[in-house]
C-alpha cells in the first residue's frame, strides 16, 4: 500500500507539471511501472520453487553474490533494489524515442518530475513508442526507437531484476547491476551527461574488480572479446558522429547537408559491414540498423561517454569508491558548466567511446547485447 500511495502522489505531482496533453503519457508511464511491480516476486522465493529451472536458478543465485559485491566492495546502496524478479514475456522493458532536428545531432528533451530533463521519451508498450515517433518525423525529426532492457527509478521503488537481461553473460548482468545503482548515488535532474558517464565509469570498474575476485577464465574471455567489440563499434559511430556535425557546420545549402547526410551514414553501412567480418561474423550489433539510420542514433553517443575519461581519473585519484563518490557529490553541487569544465579537465577527450541498450528513467544505451540474449 505504501508504494502505491507514494505512485499516486507522483502522478497527481506529474499531471500537474506536464499539464492535460501530457496525461497520457503519465497514465501509460504508472500502469508500466505498477505491472512491473505486480510482476516481481523476491528471488528467495523464486529460488523456493521446485519448477524453477535451472538455468534461471543459477542466473539468480549470481544475482545475490553480484549485488552483495556491489554494496560490500563498491560501496553501492544495500537495500530492496534487484532483490525481486520479474518475468516480463517481451524482449524489453520499455522502448526509448530519441529526437533530433534533420540537420543537427543535438537531441530534443523533455522534462519530467525527479528526472528532470532528459534526451528521450520512454514507453511500455512498442506501438506506442513507434506511434509517437511517427508523430515526431511527420514534423521532419529524425527519430530512433530502441529497446530498453533496464532502467532505474533513482530509488523511488524497489526495481527488480528482469527477465530482459537476465540471460546475458554473467559479467553483462554485472555491469547492468553496478550502473543501475550507480544511479541511486549521485543523480542530477536535467544533466544526462554527467549521470551517465558517471554510471558508466562505476560499471566498467565495478565488473573489472567483480571479474579479478569471481570470474573464471571463461568469462573473462567472453568480457574482453565483448568488451573489444564494444571499443570498436562505438570508436566507428563516433569517427562518423563527427563527420555529421562538420557537414552541419559546413557554409553550405541545406540540399548540399542532406546529399552529404546520406553519404556519411552509407559509409556508416559500408564501414559496419567491414567491421563485422573482422569479427568473424558477430552479428550482435545488426538490430541498431534495424531502423533507417538517422541523426537520432548518433546524438545519445556524447550522453553515455563524455566524462568518463574524467569520472576513471577522479577514481583513480580518490582510491576508494566510498571517497570517490563524496567527491562526485561534490561535483554535483556546482554550477552545470563548472562541473563539466571540470570533468573535461581531469583527462583529455576520449579518442574512442566505450561502454545499451539499458536505460534510466530511461535514457538510451548503444551497447548491443549477444544475439542469444537479444533474441529473447
Amino acid at each position: 500500500m505504501k508504494i502505491k500511495w507514494r505512485a499516486l502522489v507522483f502522478c497527481g505531482v506529474a499531471a500537474l507539471v506536464g499539464g492535460c496533453s501530457q496525461m497520457g503519457y503519465f497514465v501509460q508511464a504508472a500502469q508500466g511501472q505498477f505491472s512491473l511491480l505486480a510482476e516481481a516476486q523476491p528471488i528467495d522465493d523464486w529460488l523456493a520453487r521446485s519448477d524453477l529451472n535451472d538455468t534461471l536458478r543459477d542466473k539468480l543465485t549470481k544475482v545475490k553474490e553480484i549485488r552483495a559485491f556491489a554494496a560490500k566492495e563498491l560501496a553501492l546502496p544495500d537495500n530492496d533494489t534487484f532483490t525481486t524478479y520479474a518475468d516480463l514475456k517481451r524482449p524489453f522493458v520499455m522502448w526509448n524515442v530519441v529526437a533530433t532536428p534533420e540537420l543537427s545531432l543535438k537531441p530534443l528533451q523533455w522534462c519530467f518530475p525527479v528526472a528532470g530533463c532528459v534526451n528521450y521519451r520512454g514507453y511500455y508498450s512498442k506501438d506506442d513508442a513507434q506511434s509517437y515517433a511517427k508523430e515526431l518525423r511527420a514534423e521532419h525529426y529524425d527519430v530512433e526507437v530502441s529497446g530498453v532492457p533496464a532502467y532505474s527509478t533513482l530509488g523511488w521503488f524497489r526495481d527488480p531484476v528482469l527477465s530482459t537481461f537476465i540471460k546475458y553473460p554473467d559479467g553483462e548482468v554485472a555491469r547492468m547491476v553496478f550502473h543501475e545503482l550507480a544511479h541511486q548515488v549521485v543523480y542530477v535532474p536535467g544533466d544526462s551527461r554527467f549521470n551517465e558517464s558517471f554510471a558508466v565509469a562505476v560499471e566498467e570498474a565495478g565488473v573489472e574488480r567483480w571479474l579479478a575476485m569471481y570470474g573464471n577464465d571463461k568469462m573473462r574471455k567472453t568480457y574482453a572479446e565483448y568488451e573489444g567489440r564494444k571499443r570498436d563499434f562505438l570508436a566507428l559511430l563516433m569517427k562518423h558522429r563527427k563527420a555529421l556535425e562538420e557537414n552541419y557546420k559546413r557554409d553550405a545549402s541545406d540540399t548540399d547537408k542532406r546529399k552529404e547526410k546520406a553519404a556519411i551514414f552509407q559509409s556508416l553501412k559500408d564501414d559496419y559491414q567491414a567491421l563485422k567480418a573482422s569479427w568473424g561474423g558477430y552479428s550482435g550489433y545488426d538490430r541498431w540498423f534495424a531502423e533507417p539510420l538517422s541523426n537520432a542514433h548518433l546524438s545519445a553517443i556524447a550522453t553515455y561517454h563524455d566524462f568518463v575519461p574524467g569520472f576513471k581519473a577522479l577514481l583513480m585519484q580518490q582510491k576508494r569508491f566510498d571517497k570517490f563518490y563524496q567527491a562526485v557529490k561534490r561535483l554535483a553541487s556546482l554550477d552545470e558548466n563548472e562541473r563539466h569544465r571540470q570533468l573535461a579537465a581531469m583527462s583529455p577527450p576520449p579518442t574512442m567511446a566505450a561502454g545499451p541498450d539499458g536505460a534510466e528513467a530511461m535514457p538510451v544505451r548503444l551497447d548491443a547485447k549477444p544475439e542469444q540474449a537479444a533474441a529473447q
